[in-house]
């Protein structure tokens, strides 16, 4: 007989143990959201439910403890049905799990930070040759609230943290996105400051905004510019650095941009509330990367043409794919020369300045 309970449990601690580890990572406000939305989780509260200041810090206090507690732990095995199994062997724990309905997730993200999820599978379909699992309720998890992940050759679909994402994204808008957001809401027949409408139809919205994820995923995966293990290399060498920043963001632009990416989707479908969010919510350096996609958008709130926003995806894409080839091309010479400073320099210079980045871009010292 599986004991769920204790399985939720052993993943829960390894969920503890690794946010102790890299609650640092975050920025202060970036710790403060996270922590949030997992208090909101473990409360079991919609994502609109705020509650008052003092019993969250409260609560954070406690979470304080407990991290100070585990921050020397390493990660525990899983047992299963009394088999031992290594957290990070998905597929050995999802040929047991899967079979009772859940589904088990961990992995690597941001500047190589553990992750670990347990959760409902609600369903198991093919697309494009790859495996697409759709979670429902999340019975353990950490800081990170993300609505899609790669495993392997699997993509997971966590609905409860997309409906969270969603949420968030819409109450944090930032000005430059507010014309795309109502645009988005108004296609859903919403608006911004009906907020009972927004409550009640905020489930409905996110479920169908869910392939929009799913393709990222798949652009992603099957990425033949900047590829992975060369990614990889890249994001290890240089942690916590514009570097890194900057070689997640192209690598989620040319998943958006390329053949079998995001946009190309939307654009195919006619997604246009899909659309319009891709624009409100577009932020950081991949904005940067990619201005031609909101002198598109704005042209085609008055005009509906499609072939607009076509041709900015195209460029884009042109843009990303640019920007990863040189900076293979210069962690390439920088390995060869086996000088690594010499590659956070060019970098600065060649892509990061440019664009108005490049302080201290390869602080972390790289190592060759």
């Amino acid at each position: 007989m599986l004991e769920r309970d204790t399985i939720v449990g052993q993943v829960l601690l390894n969920c503890c143990i690794c946010d102790s580890r890299h609650a640092g990572l975050y920025s202060v406000c970036g710790l403060a959201l996270r922590l949030r939305d997992l208090y909101k989780w473990e409360k079991g509260l919609e994502p609109w439910v705020e509650k008052e200041s003092s019993e969250i810090l409260e609560w954070i206090g406690d979470k304080e403890e407990e991290w100070d507690k585990l921050e020397e732990r390493d990660f525990g095995e899983i047992t299963i049905l009394g088999k031992r199994y290594d957290p990070f062997d998905t597929t050995g724990i999802n040929a047991v799990l899967e079979p009772h309905g859940l589904f088990y997730g961990a992995g690597f993200v941001y500047s190589l930070k553990p992750t670990f999820i347990l959760a409902i599978l609600e369903e198991k379909k093919k697309m494009d040759g790859y495996t697409v699992y759709i979670l429902g309720r999340e019975l353990a998890r950490d800081l990170l609230t993300l609505p899609a992940l790669s495993q392997e050759r699997s993509i997971i679909i966590r609905k409860e943290s997309a409906k969270l994402f969603l949420w968030n994204n819409i109450l944090f808008i930032k000005k430059s996105g507010r014309l795309a957001l109502r645009f988005a809401l108004e296609n859903y027949g919403l608006k911004v400051q009906d907020s009972q409408a927004l409550h009640s139809n905020l489930e409905r919205v996110s479920a169908n905004e869910i392939e929009t994820y799913i393709y990222h995923e798949l652009g992603e995966i099957q990425d033949e510019i900047f590829h992975r293990d060369t990614w990889r290399e890249i994001i290890a060498t240089f942690p916590h650095t514009p570097i890194e920043l900057l070689a997640r963001s192209v690598k989620d632009l040319l998943a958006d941009t390329n053949h079998y990416g995001t946009l190309q989707h939307i654009i195919k479908e006619r997604k246009t509330a899909s659309l319009a969010f891709y624009v409100a919510f577009l932020d950081g350096l991949t904005k940067e990367l990619f201005p031609e996609l909101f002198s598109a958008f704005r042209e085609f709130t008055q005009t509906s043409n499609w072939k607009i926003i076509e041709q900015a995806v195209s460029t884009g894409y042109h843009n990303a794919k640019y920007y990863a080839e040189s900076l293979i091309s210069i962690y390439k010479r920088g390995k060869q020369r086996q000088d690594m400073r010499w590659a956070a320099n060019e970098i600065k210079k060649c892509l990061l300045e440019p664009i108005g980045i490049g302080q201290d871009a390869g602080a972390s010292n790289p190592h060759p």
